[in-house]
């Protein structure tokens, strides 16, 4: 069965097959070119180039999605960097919140008109439109703006399966919080404090440290003037966190390790100053039979269910006000080179938005 794709006022517009199942819609046709941040080689933000680009009608199992805010974060940069390879020509992105324009078939449970938000591949997000397959959108609740949304998905997704799942935070947990006062971390920081733990947090600044600790971080650690394992090791009476989540990587990765108590876990999730050196395993027995792990939200929302799961879970203790999205910057989203050289130079602090 041929599905027409409608206009968001629900008129139906004349239409051609465009010989895959699906009518083209004619009215998308009168407006603007949709545009993008398009990529061509890995690089610096030089690289990063806006572009016309053309949106196809929906395939099966696919939506048209208009966007209203996108989300800027450190994958990005590993994206356009070639750390993490797209294949190219590419547009990175994978954060936004926006509006159904049309569906293909096969797509059930969306309709034109629909606020929506994702986080996860396939990357894409640095567009005013795209393709996107219907099983990576989740409806947002009428308490959630699309900033909102644009600004939490994959950062407050993030801290969900890190703190509810890979290590569960349970009241009375100390926890060491690297980066604090990023968007990660003042997210995790106020879901920590609600989850009944104590939270050490590592920033670069004073007024990163005074962000932190206004968004429910115990005690921080400025680690560019203090020794964080001995400041640790002294707030915990030389016994070491249950868990510390680091998404900074080489310039602190084994100093982590020396933060745990015996039986503790790394969560390593990330690597702003770059990857660890390689290490050997044994050192996990000799320093107390210590857990490693490195997640992603892309294995840990796969399955749909576990998305719309994390996403549920973290749109509850937004609404409840038990965690607070942060929008501290936002830029068009033609200048997103200039949004990632300031989140590489660490100017930014708690989420950014681009605005298409």
């Amino acid at each position: 069965m041929i599905r027409q794709a409608i206009d968001l006022a629900g008129n139906v517009p004349v239409t051609e097959n465009n010989g895959e199942g699906c009518l083209f819609p004619l009215f998308m046709r009168g407006n603007a070119m949709p545009k993008a941040i398009r990529m061509y080689d890995a690089g610096g933000p030089e690289v990063l180039r806006w572009e016309e680009i053309t949106v196809a009608a929906p395939g099966p199992g696919e939506v048209h999605l208009r966007h209203t805010a996108v989300g800027l974060n450190f994958i990005d940069i590993y994206h356009r960097t070639g750390l993490y390879p797209l294949p190219l020509p590419a547009i990175p992105g994978l954060e936004a919140a926006g509006e159904v324009v049309a569906v293909g078939v096969e797509v059930s449970d969306l309709q034109p008109g629909d606020r929506v938000a994702y986080a996860g591949v396939p990357a894409g997000a640095y567009a005013t439109e795209r393709l996107i397959p219907a099983h990576r959108l989740v409806k947002l609740p009428s308490q959630i703006s699309d900033q909102q949304a644009a600004a939490m998905m994959l950062q407050g997704m993030t801290v969900q399966y890190l703190m509810r799942r890979t290590y569960r935070v349970q009241p009375g947990d100390t926890i060491l919080l690297h980066a604090a006062a990023g968007g990660v971390g003042l997210i995790a920081c106020q879901w920590a404090k609600a989850l009944g733990a104590t939270v050490i947090g590592t920033v670069g600044s004073p007024e990163k440290a005074a962000l932190a600790q206004a968004h429910g971080c115990d005690h921080t650690i400025l680690y560019h003037e203090e020794d964080f394992v001995a400041r640790v090791k002294e707030l915990t009476g030389g016994e070491g966190v249950q868990v510390v989540y680091d998404s900074v990587g080489k310039d602190t990765f084994l100093q982590s390790l020396d933060c745990l108590t015996p039986l503790g876990m790394l969560v390593y999730f990330g690597q702003s100053s770059g990857k660890p050196e390689p290490v050997d395993p044994g050192l996990l027995g000799a320093k107390g039979s210590l857990f490693l792990t490195r997640p992603s939200l892309m294995a840990y929302t796969a399955k749909r269910e576990d998305l719309l799961s994390s996403a549920a879970e973290l749109f509850d203790v937004v609404i409840s006000g038990a965690v607070k999205i942060e929008i501290n910057q936002t830029y068009a989203l033609r200048d997103a080179a200039q949004a990632q050289i300031d989140l590489e130079s660490r100017k930014t602090t708690g989420s950014t938005v681009l605005i298409p």
